[in-house]
């Protein structure tokens, strides 16, 4: 049965592009188009897509609050359109956070230059997130939990040039509830040297639950990769930073790694770690299909620490970190994967358990504690 998919954006040339796009392919059916956020929420409850393509800039309601009043009243996975800046990065980071499941930049350039390969990406983009968890799920803010003290970070020097701060506990965020959760023990406690997690659709919010769990005296350094473009790692970096009691920056080359900070990789590039436990920014390799890759980092890690590491792989489609994590296994590192249930797209993850190489499989919600647990 074809994929049905509502269409959403206030230019006319755009809705008629992305509509004759997506009829092209068989497996998909344009069931209707709207024209700002009001006709979007209207058509959703009339229509009963599957997906939803979603522009953010429209008159009478924008894309973020139709967003938000879609997942409360007939959840729907939804694609986001974004303007490749930083104020672009900004807004889809907000419609990711309102339940939006994954965004394509809105380049009118490369639809003229690039229709094949324009095709290719966004009906497979469709196709994937159709199958998401998106439709099965409910946003409820979680119970408030009661947040550890305070803990000075540690006084070394980090690559901003001063001592980290003193965090304030980070607010609660917009989680989904699930029926099943897996069952993996607690970890066990190990003086590991790095943390490392790759993840790619539905990341941003899975590692914003993740990392706000974590204390500013967390002991170990950590690395991020997620699938981004180049002018969107930045905006994230500073977003996490923000809300976390740890520090976020996106990496640059030469930083240091070090307890207390999280540094991701730039968009575009790819992220390696050296022996002198500082981390190297590669330019993108364009035989490689990610940029940056999972697998890279990991694989660098696995080279540099041995059995140090703990890797964690969250939702996102496709198989990126599955052979870095083998290379991380072979050394005696532990892989955890996120559950199928609190996963939007249970792909990487899946790729990890299947290849049985995941030491522990656990709930988003279980995996930020689960750190501290294995760490601490």
């Amino acid at each position: 049965m074809a994929v049905k998919v509502l269409v959403v954006d206030d230019s006319g040339f755009f809705r008629r592009r992305v509509s004759e796009i997506l009829s092209a392919d068989s497996n998909i059916q344009v069931v209707g188009t709207a024209t700002n956020g009001k006709e979007a929420i209207d058509q959703a409850l009339a229509l009963k897509p599957d997906v939803i393509t979603m522009d953010y800039e429209m008159p009478m309601m924008d894309g973020i609050t139709a967003v938000r009043h879609i997942m409360q009243r007939c959840p729907t996975p939804v694609l986001m359109f974004s303007s490749l800046t930083h104020e672009g990065a900004r807004v889809t980071l907000d419609a990711l956070d309102a339940g939006a499941v994954d965004f394509l930049p809105k380049n009118f350039e490369d639809i003229s230059r690039n229709p094949e390969k324009v095709k290719q990406l966004l009906c497979e983009k469709i196709l994937s997130i159709s199958r998401s968890n998106r439709r099965v799920s409910t946003y409820s803010a979680p119970a408030p939990v009661a947040a550890p003290a305070p803990t000075p970070a540690p006084s070394s020097i980090g690559s901003y040039g001063s001592s980290a701060p003193v965090r304030p506990a980070p607010a609660p965020i917009p989680v989904r509830t699930h029926g099943a959760c897996a069952s993996s023990p607690a970890p066990k406690r190990k003086a590991y040297k790095l943390v490392a997690i790759g993840t790619s659709t539905g990341g941003p919010v899975a590692l914003q639950r993740v990392l706000t769990q974590l204390p500013a005296n967390f002991p170990a350094p950590i690395v991020l990769v997620q699938h981004m473009p180049a002018a969107f790692t930045k905006a994230f970096a500073e977003r996490l930073d923000k809300l976390c009691r740890i520090s976020v920056k996106e990496a640059e080359d030469g930083d240091i790694l070090r307890p207390g900070l999280a540094l991701l990789a730039p968009g575009g590039k790819q992220m390696m770690i050296d022996g002198r436990g500082a981390v190297k920014i590669l330019p993108g390799d364009e035989r490689l299909n990610y940029k940056p890759c999972v697998d890279i980092t990991f694989g660098s890690a696995a080279k540099t620490y041995g059995d140090k590491v703990l890797a964690v792989v969250l939702t996102g489609m496709g198989a990126d970190g599955r052979e870095g994590a083998r290379l991380l296994k072979q050394g005696g590192s532990s892989i955890w994967a996120q559950d199928e249930a609190s996963c939007v797209i249970y792909g990487m993850p899946m790729a990890i358990v299947k290849a049985e190489l995941a030491d522990a499989v656990y709930s988003l919600d279980d995996i930020g504690k689960h750190l501290v647990e294995a760490c601490i």
